[in-house]
């Protein structure tokens, strides 16, 4: 069950980033899911230490949580868009 509410909530995190960085056109619901969940590795990474909240990988459903997991897959989809156009948007 955590599985799936894992895979849930890393989609609608992918979905909002995308929003955010305007890349929902190109993306579809697989690719949501994996900017959510990758973004949440990076959030949990670099962002948890200095924020002090967990992210969705490190099964931390609180709203700090959540907006670690957010900002990671900002970043995430910062990065791909540098590396792809040479700009952030």
């Amino acid at each position: 069950m955590n599985l799936i509410i894992w895979l849930i909530v890393g989609g609608l995190i992918g979905w909002i980033a995308s929003l955010i960085m305007r890349t929902d056109a190109q993306q579809g619901i697989f690719l949501n899911v994996v900017v959510g969940i990758i973004g949440a590795m990076i959030g949990g990474w670099l962002l948890s230490p200095m924020l002090g909240a967990g992210s969705i990988n490190q099964s931390d459903f609180s709203l700090g949580g959540l907006v670690v997991s957010l900002l990671g897959a900002v970043i995430l989809l910062a990065l791909v868009n540098l590396i792809r156009r040479g700009s952030v948007r």
